[in-house]
């Protein structure tokens, strides 16, 4: 299959390559660019780090030296971006916001000193004061800003319209609502009926529903390998 990534540059590469090696083309159009804050961290105090994201978990290796504080993901690839990136007590909730909530509110104590959430800035689904709500004091450091893109490439939007594309994949809702802007905006909503759209979760889908896609298929769970599976299921339908 033909497939359109349109993950930030950073996120896109092993993507690609996991996909290459399962026999898909791949395409790629990052909807979104990541621009580090250069906001200073400080953990004095801080009992665990909460990530929600790879790009927060690759501007807070970039902001400090220091690995060894508990970092906890939302999910197995900012997990293993984490451990990548040298961090040495790394633990995933293997899923969203309120899987994260449970796993830090299960392994951890509020007496035992501030959280702290490194993040970009705009979030989905507010970690701190889902938190705060059980007792713990969370603090967020906003470490990058992702900006959206301005157009889509014209290769990127003639291949949609010839159809040449045979599915466009989408991990969040900021990035999803920036297609669905700049694919208007190309002319290109009429084609995409050719095309199937494959989304992270019901939150993600609901930015691009409007679009009339041949189909839109959402992982069933808020992961990767999930998206990835979705993928697949369609590959298997014949497209």
């Amino acid at each position: 299959m033909r497939v359109l990534i349109t993950r930030p540059e950073s996120d896109s590469a092993a993507l690609a390559a996991e996909l290459g090696a399962r026999g898909h083309q791949t395409l790629l159009q990052p909807l979104l660019v990541i621009v580090p804050t250069g906001a200073a961290v400080d953990l004095a105090g801080v009992q665990a780090i909460l990530a929600t994201s790879a790009n927060g978990i690759r501007a807070l290796a970039a902001a400090t030296a220091e690995r060894r504080v508990p970092l906890y993901a939302v999910g197995d690839t900012s997990a293993a971006t984490a451990r990548a990136s040298g961090f040495t007590d790394v633990a995933s909730a293997a899923g969203d916001v309120a899987a994260l909530v449970a796993v830090v509110a299960a392994a951890l104590r509020p007496e035992d000193g501030r959280l702290l959430h490194v993040a970009g800035a705009d979030i989905a689904g507010d970690l701190q004061a889902m938190l705060r709500a059980k007792g713990f004091t969370v603090d967020r450091v906003v470490l990058y800003r992702a900006i959206p893109a301005a157009a889509l490439e014209p290769a990127i939007g003639d291949a949609l319209k010839a159809a040449r594309i045979d599915a466009v994949l989408f991990f969040s809702p900021r990035t999803a609502r920036t297609f669905a802007k700049l694919a208007s905006v190309a002319g290109i909503v009429p084609a995409l009926g050719a095309t199937a759209a494959i989304c992270l979760s019901r939150a993600v889908a609901a930015e691009i529903e409007a679009l009339r896609w041949r189909t839109v298929k959402i992982a069933d769970r808020p992961d990767r390998a999930a998206l990835i599976a979705a993928l697949s299921t369609l590959a298997g339908e014949g497209r």
